[in-house]
């Protein structure tokens, strides 16, 4: 996966944390967890601010 890849990320998260309310995450923290993703591939510093905004609405969508 790499950044670009914002909903197969978010469907990625939400299998790996099922608990987690996407919506109450720390943006260091999705950062994070999307680099520890098995799948991950891409260069750590592209994660910025937007591409982390897209991950989480993403994410928030999967969740509901």
């Amino acid at each position: 996966m790499k950044w670009i890849d914002t909903l197969q990320i978010a469907e990625a998260l939400y299998d790996k944390f099922p608990d987690v309310d996407p919506e109450k995450i720390r943006f260091t923290d999705l950062h994070n967890w999307v680099l520890e993703l098995e799948d991950f591939d891409d260069d750590h510093g592209r994660g910025g601010e937007k591409v982390l905004e897209a991950i989480q609405a993403a994410w928030i969508e999967e969740a509901r």
